[in-house]
């Protein structure tokens, strides 16, 4: 047919020779490795008594020259029971002990072909039909065999009979589990000739299995084996560290607001604190000269809640705080109920639980009542039927529960001069509730409704606010820019009683004051009114009469007026939709901060500074020590990585592009710009000696510049290309030669880069080489972090901090984890810290140790840890050094 392209035109013809390539190699390298481990059995029956062998044939006859071990050979070993990770049956682990002199510790490779001490499955027949059978190449490592022990069981031991008549071994299904560890294995996966073991051998041998014992251990993934070599320093794994890390964490700040889909978020307490929420912390902010020290200022953090926060309510007497939080699900996928906390901002201690079992999905708006000191809360949650309920605070009991409305419920609130006087607004209504007896008798109470007639005036699509008058009268912004004014009706205006069933309100007074919506109004202390504009961004202060006396205009990056707190004197704190906190008043202006996820993350290599990037295009750094901003740019692309050159003076940037920024840390100038692909950066790491920049694709390949002294200039010096998926993460060697890389299918791959950026074929060759940092989530030293039954996603990003005494990791489940490093036990305990609403992106400890930096996925929060303990930073001081500015804050995309 024309146009058509046979099998063997073109691509088609070459993904069949790269196939049959493949499988010739894999051909050859079963064939070497069943002749290597018939060497290997044919050396251990002349190396070890006949009384160590278990079933073992003809002893060797005494003064035999051939007892002495060739060269490349490993020290014999001594026996010890280890547990097999999540496996019931127990495994030997072999100790090294002293050998003869000159004995090395792994086996060189043999000219012209790849080697690693491991086991593979070997296929054909013949020539290993017994085991002194098949000569072999100088140099393999052989599985030595324990002393014989009738109760210890033993997994592919070796024997008298040959490899082929051993029978094929399964693993159970436990074995083959997700994540399940098989500790001190010596068999490895093998992919494409990646790690072949090398030596001559025969066509026609069986497919067997093998072991070679004290030699790796192996973790499977999604089914997939991974394989990490054991550093010859350790001779068994009980000596490594088994309990949690001596160190801790306390929260020392919290740079984020949650505004996108979230009101009731931000009021200022009697202490002058202000009070807002970020992911499942409550933030009480302290800007300077409040309690807790002269000038002091800083933050405390309420965190009783196991789920993200979603609206607040401060108390009459401004010093106890409702806050409500949605609803989710556990690590193990339970789900967890919504329920309302009231606690004291003075001593931040829970004085009561309220709802627990009662609200569905979440609660979503909160008011104590005015009239009667705070004795009641009512309570929105978001059901279908948006569940209005009215609860005794000190008792923590239910009075009254009515079905509200199957539309939104935006805001709610009692009349601060008659708690019986409750209004809710929201999509297309504003209802007007009078509640009604119940007070002290659960459940007895009634709610009855009046809906608000908007008469003559055009029914707005939502009402999203609205805000009691000294006078009784309520204003309400809409969605169509209108402040409306609403008051109680002349007939009923002297209805007697409490609560008066003929209570009504009507529309008296229309003004229209933005474009599009209005999300925020706020009474300010002189009475006047500020509304914050949606469409517009403006802020609009209202003297009586509805008389525009004085507005701003928010930047358009930071989106709309989410909610407005008057701070001390003229100062306003704004949140924006765009997830901004924003501190300044009508006169100065705010300043900027991050407004969507974040991803990238990295700390100055001589400073208490950290610089973060992610969805808003903001590059931002910002100063530890002071909780501010030092500087912001507009990077016009996303950045999802970033490193500090080892001097200071410069930092790369990845975007999703595929391009890659160098900018002076100072001058905030691009000093170089680069695209390396199509696909976005995932990476980017500078060597410690500040000589390469390795820089990490999704395009599977690992670009790498040599850079000048500065850090200013750099040239393409090579690449790396052999992993099958993109990079997820790498480190650089403490020399500087070599990378260690991890990749999107749980590859584990060594690189030199001084030798010309070559894999190094033999991963058991780099078991012992040291690394400058260790960020890699697959490798020995950090195999312990993974869960039991972890899908492979589970852990994002992982850091060991610069002492090498601990690892910090941030996982799937909204938790930073602190475990003693090295950490290479199955399941190793950790100690764990929430408050994060969501998967934590980035880990990474500051340059001295003393503080560790989280960042947050969809809520975009950043936490700054302070590190406590052995080889910590020691407790936490009273209060910040320095006065830290509120502004900008990062944001939330929850």
């Amino acid at each position: 047919m024309d146009g058509a392209a046979g099998p063997g035109d073109g691509p088609a013809r070459e993904a069949l020779q790269s196939l049959s390539q493949r499988l010739r190699v894999q051909e050859q390298e079963m064939e070497l490795v069943k002749a290597a481990l018939a060497e290997a059995l044919r050396l251990l029956r002349l190396q070890v008594p006949p009384s160590s062998l278990q079933g073992s044939g003809t002893p060797a006859p005494p003064g035999d020259s051939s007892l002495a071990a060739p060269p490349g050979l490993p020290p014999t070993c001594t026996p010890s029971l280890v547990s097999r990770g999540t496996q019931t049956e127990t495994e030997v682990e072999l100790k090294s002990s002293p050998g003869p002199p000159g004995l090395s510790n792994g086996p060189p490779a043999p000219q012209g072909a790849s080697e690693e001490p491991s086991g593979t499955q070997s296929e054909g027949g013949g020539s290993s039909s017994s085991g002194a059978g098949s000569p072999g190449p100088p140099g393999i490592l052989r599985p030595l065999q324990p002393p014989q022990r009738a109760d210890t069981p033993r997994r592919n031991s070796s024997s008298s009979s040959s490899p082929s008549e051993r029978p094929r071994q399964k693993l159970s299904r436990k074995a083959i589990s997700s994540a399940n560890l098989l500790v001190r294995s010596g068999s490895t996966e093998s992919r494409g000739g990646k790690d072949p073991l090398s030596s001559p051998g025969g066509p026609g041998s069986r497919r067997s299995n093998y072991n070679l014992e004290g030699i790796s251990v192996k973790m499977f993934l999604r089914g997939r084996p991974i394989t990490m070599y054991i550093p010859s320093g350790i001779r068994s794994l009980e000596e490594l560290p088994s309990g949690p890390p001596p160190e801790t964490l306390s929260l020392d700040w919290v740079y984020g607001y949650r505004g996108r889909d979230s009101r009731s978020n931000l009021f200022v307490l009697r202490s002058g604190e202000v009070v807002y929420f970020i992911a499942c912390v409550v933030v009480l902010y302290r800007p300077g000269g409040g309690p807790g020290g002269p000038g002091g200022g800083g933050q405390r953090h309420y965190r009783g809640h196991t789920d993200c926060v979603r609206c607040l309510a401060v108390h009459p007497d401004g010093v106890r705080v409702a806050s409500g939080q949605t609803a989710g699900v556990d690590k193990d996928g339970k789900p967890l109920q919504p329920v309302v906390h009231i606690w004291d901002s003075e001593t931040l201690l829970k004085l009561q639980e309220i709802g627990l079992g009662a609200f569905e999905r979440g609660v979503g708006a909160l008011a104590f009542s005015a009239a009667d000191q705070g004795a009641f809360l009512c309570v929105v949650d978001d059901s279908n039927e948006h569940m209005l309920s009215v609860w005794d605070c000190s008792r923590g009991m239910k009075l009254a529960e009515i079905k509200s409305t199957n539309d939104s419920v935006l805001a709610v609130g009692f009349n601060p001069r008659d708690s019986s006087c409750i209004v809710t607004s929201g999509k297309s209504h504003v209802h007007f509730w009078n509640w009604s007896g119940g007070v002290g008798v659960p459940g007895n109470g009634t709610l009855t409704r009046k809906q608000g007639v908007f008469g003559k005036y055009k029914k707005p699509k939502f009402i999203p606010c609205f805000v009691f008058l000294p006078d009784g009268d309520i204003l309400t912004g809409d969605s169509e820019g209108n402040i409306l004014t609403w008051g109680r009706s002349p007939s009923d205006s002297k209805t007697p009683g409490r609560g008066g069933a003929k209570e009504t309100y009507g529309i008296v007074a229309q003004a229209h004051a933005h474009e599009g919506s209005i999300f925020a109004l706020c009474l300010r202390r002189d009475g006047t009114v500020l509304s914050g504009g949606g469409r517009d961004r403006r802020l609009v202060q209202w003297g009586p009469g509805l008389v525009a006396l004085q507005e701003a205009e928010i930047p358009e990056h930071f989106g709309a007026v989410r909610a407005i707190a008057e701070g001390l004197g003229s100062e306003l704190l704004v949140g924006t939709t765009k997830n901004a906190l924003l501190r300044g008043d009508l006169a100065q202006g705010f300043s900027p901060g991050h407004t969507d996820e974040l991803w990238g993350l990295c700390t100055h290599p001589s400073q208490n500074r950290f610089l973060t990037c992610g969805h808003d295009r903001q590059l931002c750094l910002w100063d530890g020590e002071s909780h501010a901003l030092a500087w912001s740019i507009d990077l016009k692309e996303t950045g999802l990585c970033a490193d500090f050159h080892p001097s200071g003076a410069v930092v790369a940037v990845g975007l999703n592009t595929g391009r890659w920024l160098v900018l002076d840390t100072e001058t905030r100038e691009i000093v170089s710009d680069v695209i390396d692909g199509n696909e976005q950066l995932s990476v980017v790491r500078y060597s410690p000696d500040g000589l390469y920049l390795a820089i990490g694709s999704h395009d599977n390949v690992i670009y790498i510049y040599s850079v000048s002294s500065d850090g200013a200039k750099s040239s393409r010096f090579g690449r790396c290309m052999g992993h099958s998926s993109f990079i997820t993460h790498l480190d650089w060697s403490k020399d500087g030669n070599f990378i260690m890389s991890n990749s999107g299918d749980y590859e584990i791959l060594y690189w030199d880069v001084a030798g010309g950026c070559k894999q190094l074929k033999n991963r058991y060759e780099s078991r012992d080489r040291e690394w400058a940092t260790y960020t890699c989530v697959l490798g020995f030293h950090v195999y312990g972090v993974w869960p039991d039954g972890s899908d492979g996603t589970d852990i994002n990003s992982l850091c060991r901090s610069h002492n090498e005494r601990v690892v910090a990791v941030a996982d799937d489940f909204c938790k930073v984890h602190l475990f003693q490093y090295p950490c290479a036990r199955a399941k190793a305990p950790s100690r764990m810290y929430g408050g994060h609403g969501s998967h934590v992106t980035s880990v990474r400890f500051t340059h001295d140790d003393s503080h560790l930096v989280s960042l947050g996925g969809k809520d975009a929060s950043i936490f700054q840890w302070r590190v406590l303990g052995a080889g910590g930073a020691g407790p936490a001081p009273a209060t910040p050094s320095r006065t830290p500015s509120l502004s900008p804050a990062s944001s939330l995309d929850v």
